[in-house]
């Protein structure tokens, strides 16, 4: 068992290859007996482990480090065995049986007669990935992933079967759906199926459930302390704060601001931590009241801040507020936010943070998988958490969004890598030398990028498929249509399509900034004072 290759994702993660699943499992269980410095979060894959680093100094340490650890032995096998009841109607169920040179039936007979591993987890909060005993089902992922997959779907990729834990994205073959509940934070452990867990799927022909699916419960109404009530949310508004790293070998990615650079500013403008929890708002349109006086600053994208007095208050007027500035919202006046001038999204802070109970320790609202506060609506009622000590108002401030060159075009910095390989220095020309779009189909979840005007899909020099493995955000992971997807902050864990290349940490909330139509061009850097250790490369 033996590192056999380590790889630069982005410019704070690592991809190290293994030459099998055991050694995979050994160094992850030894990372996380004992962490290297900085390292935030390490997942496991078929053949890699993906370690997120907290700065890319300390990514470069452990590309160093992690060569010369002496792995041992895989853990032994300590799961359970989980029956999951199926339905089999999936819509590739045909797809599948062709593609194997099975029948219907005989790919039901071929995924319910065989016991599943569940070998790692990833993609999503519940999802495991199963390692069948042979190879009959072995299929490739579609070549264009669904932008919906339904909750509860059963699926295959590779050598793998998995069930989706909720709606989302995804690229799977789905063979079937099953009622049971995969995640479930009510349960003392989550997930149902765990890594080292055995499983075997039943067909079934009635409907079955194990627990109802549980929803996104809204946040509780507070009794006491300066609140601010929600009367229009807008297009979405979301709770986010810096997130929740560590999680990604349950599926969990770390959420969080979308735009940092942005959320990081409004929080500073009102004397809060870097971290603490603000109101993401798409488009720049929101109406709240104060209960009780507070102090708030609204910064990324534009909007036009207007504030209505309390109706016969004859000291106060209402007035226009700037952007990237503190101001005051006395008890019982109304701010209204309306879209103005550029960008996606606008964080709107106020001091003392927003105090909604925390979810695996961070008041983020994940959007893929759905977990952390419900997106605000109407009459929600948000605390606002005490001050304690100083809490130094700041000074306005410019803005912290991106701008175009003078023909409109914004430009990201990328480095190349973990995957470039796969398209060669004529698809990192093709990546960095053409002008793409900002599809309509952008969210927290990524970028999906169209083609500008004379542009070209990449295009791949190796065949077959790539087994799963962890992502980071800011990757351009491509799939077989040659159009990339930019991860943002709610990317699943792990993904199968290669990534080319990966947005600098500096440019990923330039990126979430983005609306739709926007013209990007990539920038590739080479220099070593990116933080990227290109010196070394892609060490393969």
């Amino acid at each position: 068992m033996s590192v056999s290759g380590v790889r630069f994702a982005g410019t704070r993660s690592v991809l190290v290859e293994l030459s099998d699943l055991d050694s995979v499992l050994a160094l992850s269980a030894l990372l996380k007996a004992t962490p290297l410095p900085g390292q935030v979060d390490v997942l496991a894959a078929a053949s890699t482990l993906f370690i997120k680093a907290d700065c890319a100094a300390n990514a470069r340490a452990i590309a160093g480090t992690v060569r010369s650890l002496e792995l041992g032995s895989a853990p032994a096998n300590a799961g359970s065995l989980v029956e999951v009841p199926v339905h089999y109607d999936g819509e590739d169920l045909a797809e599948v049986a062709e593609l194997t040179g099975l029948s219907v039936e005989g790919v039901i007979n071929a995924h319910s007669s065989q016991t599943w591993r569940a070998a790692f987890g990833g993609f999503a909060p519940g999802f495991a990935y199963l390692l069948g005993e042979n190879q009959q089902l072995h299929v490739p992922r579609r070549a264009t992933p669904r932008k919906v997959v339904p909750s509860g779907a059963v699926a295959l990729a590779g050598d793998y079967s998995a069930v989706y834990p909720r709606q989302s994205p995804g690229g799977w073959q789905l063979v079937g759906h099953t009622d049971a509940v995969l995640w479930d934070l009510d349960r003392a452990n989550p997930a149902l199926i765990r890594p080292q867990d055995r499983v075997r799927f039943v067909p079934s022909r009635t409907s079955l459930s194990l627990g109802t699916r549980p929803e996104p419960a809204a946040s509780p109404a507070p009794v006491a302390g300066n609140l601010l009530e929600v009367i229009n949310p807008g297009l979405q508004s979301l709770i986010q704060d810096s997130g929740r790293p560590g999680y990604g070998d349950l599926g969990v990615s770390a959420a969080g601001f979308a735009d940092s650079g942005s959320a990081t500013q409004a929080n500073r403008l009102v004397g809060n931590r870097p971290g603490n929890a603000v109101i993401e708002n798409l488009m720049g349109r929101i109406t709240l009241r104060a209960h009780g006086d507070a102090v708030l600053a609204v910064s990324g994208a534009g909007a036009r801040i207007h504030i209505d007095p309390v109706d016969g208050d004859d000291f106060h007027t209402e007035r226009e507020i700037p952007m990237d500035t503190p101001f005051a919202l006395l008890d019982g006046e109304v701010l209204k936010l309306t879209p103005a001038r550029n960008g996606l999204r606008s964080y709107l802070a106020v001091r003392g943070g927003i105090d909604v109970p925390t979810v695996l320790g961070s008041r983020s609202t994940d959007s893929m998988s759905g977990i952390g506060p419900a997106p605000l609506a109407a009459g929600t009622l948000l605390p606002v958490g005490a001050i304690h000590g100083a809490h130094v108002v700041g000074n306005p401030e410019p803005s912290t969004l991106p701008v175009p060159d003078a023909h409109g075009v914004y430009t990201l910095r990328v480095v190349a890598g973990p995957r470039d390989d796969w398209f060669g220095d004529a698809g990192l020309d093709r990546l960095t030398g053409q002008t793409w779009k900002v599809s309509p189909d952008t969210n927290r979840v990524g970028v999906r990028l169209a083609l500008g005007e004379d542009a070209a899909p990449l295009e791949r020099i190796r065949t077959g498929e790539l087994a799963s493995e962890g992502v980071a955000v800011g990757s351009l992971q491509v799939p077989p249509s040659g159009l990339p997807v930019l991860f943002l902050a709610d990317h699943p864990v792990t993904g199968g399509y290669p990534v080319i290349a990966g947005v600098i940490a500096e440019d990923i909330g330039a990126a979430a900034q983005l609306p739709p139509g926007s013209s990007i061009r990539f920038e590739l850097l080479t220099a070593p004072a990116t933080g990227t250790p290109t010196d070394e490369g892609n060490l393969a």
